[in-house]
Order: C-alpha cells, then structure tokens, then sequence
C-alpha cells in the first residue's frame, strides 16, 4: 500500500511517500520512500506540483495510492484550506480512503509517553491550542481525544490544574519557555510532519477510522479573520 501525508499545517510544510505491507500485523511496519519540505506561505503553488512530481519520481500513479493522510489543523487557515481542497480532489477523483489526523494528536504521540497527555501549540495573539489525550500505545488506535480547545494561556494553564496530566509536549519554545516559568513540567518536541501523520493515520486505518471525504474539513478550532470581522458587534442587528 501506498501511502501519501501531507501537512500544511504551519510555516513549514512537507509531503511524504511511505510504502506498507498491510499483510502485516505491526502496523507501524512503514517504509519511507521520500520526504519532501515545502515552503510555507507558497503552498498553494508547490503542493500539486511537488505531489506530483514525487510520485513521477518513483514511477507511481496517482490512482495507486491506497491511503492519503492529512495533518487537519490546528493551524494556518491557508494551508489547511489548501490541503484539504487538494485532498478532496484527489481521494473523490480515485477513491481513494483519508485519514485525519489532529497535529495536537500528534504532538501527543511524539511524546512517547502513555497515560494522560496534553499537547499545545502557539496559537498567537496570546492564545493555545490545547489537546488532552489519553495514550495507550497497545491499542489499535493509541490516542483518545479528551478535548481540544483554545484558549488564553492563563486559561491554558488553570485547566492544567484541573488535569492529573504530568507533561505539556510542544513544538513551541514561546510556549515551552513560559510554563517552565512558572513550574509547570513541559519537553519540547520537533514539530510533526507529513512522514509522522502518514504513520499515525495508516495506524488510525488499520483501526478502522476513514474520514467522510464529502464532510472533510479543517481542524481549525478558530474561526478565521474574515468571520470574526464579518460577525455583527454584540447590541446590532445586521441591516
């Protein structure tokens, strides 16, 4: 099986090639064929292009992927949009089944650790996105979601006294920097790429989960600008 990743979640994306034999029982059993950097903020001229021609170089179709997995935010609204369009299009055009997977799910993962987890990322504008998980690397799909939120950091770190969770994992020093300020334990974590969430979401397939090509959407957990701007201040009624 053929399995493609791409994450176009933050300042840096990437896309990945891995190769699996799902007569395996161990489903990490992948192997990478290519990983390939994409520069942020010019995504939605390198993704097709760069997926194309990494394909090309292994002499493979696009009709014989057999999984496509996607990092579906938290993150940048442009690159997330971008992804997903380009997702959609893909698995609609060659059936081809998608998985999801939350770049909050896999900072926790990275972790490397079970039990209760809890991931942030820099949000900016002084906020987190935060996500409790619960690990259990024997189960066929090792992270349960608790919650995911964002938030002010204060409000980051009073839900943090309300959780038995012994780590915060980040890919953000800024983050990092702070709760180690004020004493709260965190590591630092290399942030996921499209190699980490093709490995997560062939694990998640292999466990039965698919996402709803129809429904599939970003993980944006905030709305955007142009929404925000859009809505009608508190007290006025839109003409």
């Amino acid at each position: 099986m053929l399995i493609l990743g791409i994450d176009t979640s933050g300042r840096q994306g990437s896309v990945a090639l891995l190769r699996a034999d799902s007569r395996l029982e161990a489903p990490a059993e992948c192997e990478l064929l290519e990983l390939v950097s994409l520069e942020g903020g010019q995504y939605s001229e390198l993704l097709v292009p760069t997926l194309a021609g990494l394909l090309e170089r292994h002499g493979e179709l696009r009709s014989a992927l057999g999984l496509i997995a996607v990092a579906s935010g938290p993150g940048s609204f442009t690159g997330l949009r971008i992804a997903t369009a380009t997702v959609k299009g893909l698995a609609e055009a060659f059936a081809t089944p998608v998985v999801a997977v939350s770049v909050l799910e896999a900072v926790a993962l990275g972790g490397l650790v079970e039990g209760k987890v809890v991931a942030a990322l820099d949000a900016q504008r002084s906020e987190v996105f935060s996500g409790e998980y619960l690990v259990d690397r024997d189960q066929p799909d090792p992270a349960r979601m608790i919650r995911e939120a964002i938030t002010s950091f204060e409000g980051f770190t009073a839900a943090l006294s309300e959780c038995d969770a012994n780590e915060v994992f980040t890919p953000d020093d800024s983050i990092a920097t702070r709760l180690r300020d004020i004493s709260i334990n965190s590591r630092t974590l290399h942030r996921p790429n499209a190699e980490a969430y093709a490995r997560i979401a062939y694990r998640k397939f292999r466990a039965g989960v698919r996402a709803d090509v129809a429904t599939l959407d970003a993980n944006y957990l905030r709305r955007s600008d142009a929404e925000i701007f859009k809505a009608p201040k508190p007290g006025i009624t839109p003409a």
